[in-house]
């Protein structure tokens, strides 16, 4: 089985296909892709989905399974699946599973979401994968009087595995500068500086246009686009600005007057100036294989998302309020903040308590 890249010639647009050993579309995955697609679904979610999917039914025909005639035990079996590296063979010694806990969870919730859809279509039967919980939040207590509160029930799944809790990766500002300085054109380094400095996804940071860099009030405005020609999305749908420092906008004003070619009527920010594609937008495959260039310079192995972790934690080690820390990066809700970056380390927890000490003196 495989996951297949279809481009649609009519419209140009970009669609999935899991395709079975016999190179035959699978029609129950295609009709919920279709509709992730209906809803205006993430082109990167739906990749995702189709091939967590294509692992299911994999499953499903090693072990002799009807797609209809599933269940919590079945399901129990295919989380079985995923984690041994070798599903067909018992080893009496301890061997490290195949995928991690997150890992099958998302996978979890790909098939969940799948059957959810074929439920409402009236294909299979309600597959009972989560049960209630009576109090909101992660506590598995009853409140007194829980009965009477006005509080709702909310969803629990019964199948999901317990995730290691792992504090976010970041960089030293030491680590920074020499990413930085490893960059030989300006535009790889504006990229990187904007990423380190503005806590934007590489998404937005690809989707920019010249228009949206307001370079009088030091400030760029996040718009969120679906037509944009390097198929990058902004996730966060709603528009929102980000204040950035002078000293970005020289970098800026500096990139568009050494390298963007006076010639190109590009409104895109990052292009391809020197590579194939010559005055095309940036694409993801571009920024990661810049990335492997700089960690074969530095010996340091960095991502795009990296920054992001690193800037929040900044902000937030420099006193920031959740709120503040949520409306620059963007978030919808500011648990989604807090559940990311309240972790405190042993060094955090030493240096607020010198704090503390120098501030009763």
């Amino acid at each position: 089985m495989k996951v297949q890249r279809v481009r649609i010639p009519n419209n140009d647009r970009v669609t999935w296909l899991v395709l079975d050993d016999n190179y035959l579309s699978v029609q129950p995955i295609q009709s919920y892709l279709q509709y992730l697609e209906s809803i205006e679904g993430s082109p990167n979610t739906i990749q995702a989905y189709a091939g967590h999917l294509k692992l299911f039914w994999e499953f499903l025909r090693d072990s002799k399974i009807d797609w209809q005639d599933i269940s919590l035990e079945k399901l129990a079996d295919f989380i079985h699946w995923l984690r041994s590296p070798n599903p067909t063979v018992i080893s009496i010694q301890p061997q490290e599973a195949k995928r991690t806990e997150r890992t099958v969870n998302t996978i979890l919730s790909a098939v969940c979401s799948f059957y959810n859809f074929h439920y409402r279509m009236g294909n299979v039967e309600e597959l009972r994968v989560y049960g209630q919980q009576f109090q909101s939040g992660e506590r598995s207590y009853k409140p007194f009087l829980y009965h009477i509160t006005k509080g709702k029930p909310v969803k629990k799944s019964l199948l999901k595995l317990k995730e290691p809790r792992k504090l976010p990766e970041i960089l030293t500002s030491e680590q920074v500068k020499q990413l930085i300085a490893a960059c030989k054109r300006l535009r790889d380094k504006f990229l990187i500086c904007l990423l380190y400095e503005s806590g934007m996804r590489i998404g937005q940071v690809l989707g920019l246009r010249h228009e949206d860099i307001r370079s009088w009030d030091n400030e760029i405005q996040i718009i969120p686009r679906t037509d944009n020609a390097n198929g990058v999305r902004a996730k966060s749908k709603d528009a929102y600005i980000v204040h950035i420092s002078k000293d970005l906008m020289v970098l800026y004003a500096d990139y568009l007057i050494n390298e963007y070619p006076e010639d190109f009527e590009s409104d895109y920010v990052f292009i391809n100036i020197w590579e194939g594609q010559r005055g095309s937008p940036l694409t993801y495959s571009s920024v990661a294989a810049l990335f492997r260039r700089l960690e074969k310079k530095t010996g340091i192995k960095a991502h795009p998302h990296l920054f992001r972790h690193t800037h929040a934690t900044e902000l937030i080690r420099q006193g920031w309020d959740m709120a503040q820390v949520q409306k620059r990066l963007g978030h919808t809700s500011v648990q989604t903040t807090i559940n990311t970056y309240t972790h405190l380390t042993d060094n955090d927890l030493k240096q607020a308590y010198q704090q503390f000490l120098q501030q009763r003196k």
